[in-house]
């Protein structure tokens, strides 16, 4: 039985939110070349970020990802002029901010719903935080050990789950390196459960060129993961990379599929 039944009132798919960054840039906020994205408005507005969880959740979405996808201590430190425990005190607001609007959701919408909407504590890769577009290849894990790849990733799911986040979102992975450091920190936290999504190239690779079967091999060690999927890739390539990797998911686990809008990323243009 799939993991995620766990969550689910019915056999129907869980709906996960949309982008976060876009909603908040049609509202007017500038986060393009920003090195913190959309984590920067934790700090700055953070109602802009409840106004569109809230949005999300009317729009009928079971699961809301919080503004820490290129979060970090050490960026928060660096370009918010903040102490360390101040750095943690923000990252952990992503979550607070997101359990806060489902709870007051849940409250003005009974009993006409019955759904209660998870609240999936965003992690995006090491490359994110790089500025230098290598979150789209995979490039830094060349040079970085497994071990190396865990100690960046820990503080970030520490505080994600102090704050109570009732999944943690590992997304945008584009390399099979950080999948082993994720899946082997993850047992740090063993009360924790996750999804893992990756970037991917084409129909049968993730974006450092590793072929999308070895992901989901890899994904299939954790008896914590809920589902493994892709993000931020084609939608045109979603059926074939999970046609490609279908004898090998486990049963326990379901797939995960948020895909753009078919758009390319200019890392120039932005």
């Amino acid at each position: 039985m799939s993991r995620l039944k766990h969550y689910m009132n019915d056999d129907g798919p869980l709906i996960l939110d949309g982008g976060l960054a876009t909603e908040l840039e049609a509202q007017g906020a500038k986060l393009q070349g920003d090195p913190l994205w959309s984590s920067r408005l934790l700090h700055t507005n953070p109602q802009a970020i409840r106004d569109v969880h809230n949005r999300f959740l009317i729009s009928g979405a079971d699961v809301i990802s919080t503004a820490t996808y290129q979060a970090s201590i050490t960026g928060f430190i660096n370009h918010l002029d903040m102490s360390s425990e101040e750095a943690r005190e923000l990252l952990m607001s992503g979550v607070h901010l997101a359990k806060e609007t489902v709870q007051r959701f849940v409250c003005d919408s009974r009993p006409a719903e019955q759904r209660h909407p998870l609240v999936a504590g965003s992690v995006g890769p090491y490359g994110a935080f790089l500025l230098d577009g290598s979150e789209y290849t995979g490039a830094y894990a060349e040079e970085m050990s497994v071990e190396e790849l865990k100690a960046w990733h820990r503080p970030h799911v520490e505080c994600l789950a102090a704050a109570g986040a009732d999944l943690v979102a590992f997304e945008t992975i584009p390399s099979i390196k950080e999948a082993e450091a994720l899946v082997e920190l993850l047992r740090e936290f063993p009360n924790s459960k996750a999804w893992l999504a990756f970037s991917c190239k084409d129909g049968k690779c993730i974006s450092d060129g590793s072929p999308f079967t070895d992901a989901v091999k890899i994904a299939n060690r954790s008896t914590q993961l809920v589902a493994v999927g892709v993000n931020c890739c084609s939608p045109a390539l979603v059926e074939p990379l999970l046609d490609s990797a279908g004898s090998l998911l486990s049963p326990d686990m379901s797939w995960v599929v948020y895909p753009n809008s078919g758009e390319e990323w200019n890392t120039e243009q932005g």
